[in-house]
């Protein structure tokens, strides 16, 4: 019967002890060095941090802009589908369609240049 602290059992147990560490700290050993490094903002990265922070905070804004001029697209588009769907049921007609699709154009270039009258501002 074998002894848990012969010599050779302990080698054995060191040796583990060193692969499963060496395990452990291989990913922070490798993937340290191939970690992208944080892009500056749209605006540069400024001359403190504080404008550094104000021109992140301007491309959140822009981000929040386009985001909601993407959901006034899809409602457009919701909205002139339903009608469109609606022409096949009898209860809208085409012209009903046209106006839906004018009006939500028009909607859309209102957005648009209201949002980039805004982010001007800041």
């Amino acid at each position: 019967m074998k002894s848990r602290f012969s010599p050779t059992h302990l080698l054995q147990r060191s040796a583990l002890a060193a692969a499963t560490l060496g395990a452990a700290a291989l990913p922070a050993v490798s993937f340290a060095q191939g970690l992208p490094t944080l892009e500056d903002p749209s605006r540069g990265a400024g001359s403190g941090i504080m404008q550094t922070i104000r021109n992140y905070g301007y491309d959140i804004v822009l981000l929040v802009a386009l985001l909601v001029v993407a959901s006034m697209f899809i409602g457009v588009c919701y909205h002139a589908y339903g009608t469109y769907a609606e022409i096949h049921t009898g209860k809208k007609t085409w012209g009903q369609f046209g106006l839906t699709v004018a009006i939500g154009a028009v909607l859309l270039v209102i957005g648009i240049w209201l949002l980039t009258e805004a982010t001007g501002i800041l």
